[in-house]
């Protein structure tokens, strides 16, 4: 599954095990199973947060995990143009490739590690679909998309978009080397990752080895979000059972522990997890399709703009979906 690794992952910074006695551990308070649905013209989805209370997940909204799945030729599909409003998309591909553009001028390709981040602010149009190349041959096709909410004072921010290679991604190792962590966004232990966040956050995605324990420090004022994307584990000192497709809500507390069981499936190499934490905002919160707002008044005029055309529209060099 992981595009970005290591040969060896001696040479990475290592994030330092906290000392027990003065970081509190998080309990674990919640696990649930992600329902599986089709998005956009039909691909197949993983809803991580169905289930979980907004007020528990904020500032997120929602995460998908598109796939793990390997389709055969003319199978791939994504999305046709659609409109955004008052938060921010993140695209995050692990295997397979997306190409994508919105009518501020954002665009290309992410493939095999690379995450699209796209602050919708104000409001624009957008698709995300595969390459003709993926359409015809078929392949694996693995990623994640999350969306992050903005507080009041941002929604009417001017659009704006990160463009994150894989190459960019910060590589760290637990203390002990039993787990390679790549920090896309937020602190880890004194160590940042690239991206740029309106909403104070961090996201991790973290492999851990058969056998392997995991336990790394986590901002207090942040909530705590570790799902399943392959593998099976336990989490919290307590050590509750989780497995793919699972979403775990840790308590307040300084640290998160992540186990991975000693025997996996024999096509994977351990627990691979991604760990979310935020700032909440502690807003009210109106959604509707593809509009976070405030208030149900500012979701009609999102919709009502839209119609308008004022959301922006289709440049002329607009890619379409690719249809074998």
């Amino acid at each position: 599954m992981p595009a970005v690794t290591v040969d060896d992952i001696t040479v990475l910074p290592r994030v330092r095990r906290p000392d027990p006695g003065l970081a509190p551990a998080r309990p674990v308070r919640s696990i649930t199973t992600a329902p599986t649905g089709f998005e956009g013209e039909g691909f197949p989805v993983r809803r991580a947060f169905a289930g979980v209370a907004a007020e528990v997940l904020d500032p997120f909204i929602m995460m998908d995990q598109m796939g793990e799945v390997e389709y055969a030729p003319g199978e791939p599909k994504g999305t046709p143009w659609h409109p955004h409003r008052g938060f921010e998309t993140v695209t995050y591909i692990m295997d397979g490739s997306f190409i994508h553009q919105d009518s501020h001028g954002g665009g290309g390709s992410i493939t095999n590690g690379d995450t699209q981040w796209m602050t919708a602010g104000s409001g624009l149009l957008h698709i995300e679909t595969p390459p003709e190349s993926l359409v015809m041959s078929g392949g694996l096709f693995h990623g994640l998309q999350l969306w992050v909410n903005l507080p009041r004072e941002a929604k009417m921010s001017a659009p704006k978009y990160q463009d994150l290679r894989a190459s960019e991604v910060l590589l760290l190792s637990s203390d002990d080397g039993g787990a390679l962590l790549r920090v896309i966004a937020g602190d880890v232990g004194g160590h940042t990752g690239p991206g740029s966040t309106h909403t104070p956050m961090a996201m991790v995605h973290a492999s851990i080895s058969s056998g392997a324990q995991m336990t790394i420090p986590w901002r207090q004022d942040f909530n705590a979000l570790v799902y399943v994307l392959s593998g099976t584990g336990t989490v919290g000192e307590e050590k509750r059972p989780i497995t793919t497709g699972q979403l775990a809500v840790f308590g307040p507390g300084a640290t998160l522990t992540v186990n991975a069981d000693p025997t996996q499936e024999s096509r994977l190499g351990g627990l691979d997890v991604v760990i979310l934490g935020g700032e909440p905002i502690r807003q009210p919160i109106a959604w509707h399709g593809p509009f976070v707002m405030n208030t149900q008044r500012e979701l009609v005029q999102a919709f009502e703009d839209f119609q308008a055309g004022r959301l922006g529209t289709v440049p002329p060099d607009g890619i379409q979906p690719f249809r074998a």
